[in-house]
C-alpha cells in the first residue's frame, strides 16, 4: 500500500462563531499520536481522558481507560481506521467538560515528499480554556471577560492570565509546535 496522507477538519461542536483547524497528517500515523495533534492545534493541555469514536467503534488510551474489545489507539493508524469509507468521525476530549470534535475527512491521497510529518494549513479562533466548563462555561467565560459590570470579570480575567483573544489564530506558532509530533508507524490497521 502506498504511503498516504489525511486531509482532515477539526471543529469543536456547540461553539459559535466555530472553532476549528484543517491539518495533513501521514496516514500511517497512530491515532495516539493524532490525538497529540489535536490538543497542539486547539491548545489543550492533555489533562483529562479522551476517545475517538470512529465508524460505531471507540479508540482511547488503553492504559490510562481500558476497555474489553479496544486494542489501544497507539495500535491504529489513521488510514486504518478510517478506511475508505469513513468520512466524517467524532472526538472527545475531557469527559467533563465534554468537547466534542467533529472530524471531516477531506482527503485521503498518496504522500507527496516530505509529508512525513503533521502540518495545520489553517483555522479560526482560539481555543477555548481547559477546565472552563465546556460549550456552556466557554460562553458564560466570554461575557464575563468582555463585560466589566459582570460579577464574574475580575476573577475570570485572574484565572486566564490577564486577558483572551477569543480570535486568535497563530498558525506559525501551531505548527512550530507541531514539528515535535512525529508520525511513528502504528502497529497495527485495520487496512491490511
Amino acid at each position: 500500500m502506498p504511503e498516504l496522507t489525511c486531509q482532515l477538519k477539526i471543529t469543536i461542536q456547540e461553539i459559535r462563531p466555530p472553532i476549528w483547524r484543517r491539518v495533513r497528517v501521514p496516514g500511517r500515523m497512530s491515532l495516539e499520536a493524532l490525538h497529540r495533534v489535536i490538543q497542539i492545534v486547539f491548545g489543550w493541555t492533555n489533562s483529562h481522558l479522551h476517545e475517538f469514536d470512529i465508524g460505531g467503534e471507540d479508540f482511547g488510551n488503553a492504559e490510562e481507560f481500558p476497555r474489553p474489545g479496544d486494542p489501544g489507539e497507539h495500535r491504529v493508524s489513521i488510514a486504518g481506521a478510517v478506511g475508505m469509507e469513513i468520512k466524517r468521525f467524532l472526538y472527545t476530549y475531557d469527559f467533563g467538560d465534554d468537547w466534542r470534535h467533529e472530524v471531516v475527512v477531506e482527503k485521503v491521497e498518496p504522500a507527496g515528499p516530505g509529508e512525513d510529518r503533521a502540518v495545520c494549513l489553517g483555522g479560526k479562533r482560539h481555543g477555548p480554556p481547559e477546565d472552563c466548563g465546556g460549550s456552556w462555561g466557554y460562553v458564560e467565560f466570554l461575557e464575563a471577560i468582555h463585560d466589566p459590570r459582570h460579577e464574574q470579570h475580575g476573577e475570570m480575567l485572574e484565572w486566564i492570565g490577564g486577558g483572551f483573544n477569543p480570535e486568535a489564530f497563530d498558525l506559525a506558532a501551531v505548527n512550530k509546535r507541531l514539528a515535535t509530533v512525529k508520525a511513528p508507524r502504528s502497529k497495527r490497521t485495520r487496512l491490511q
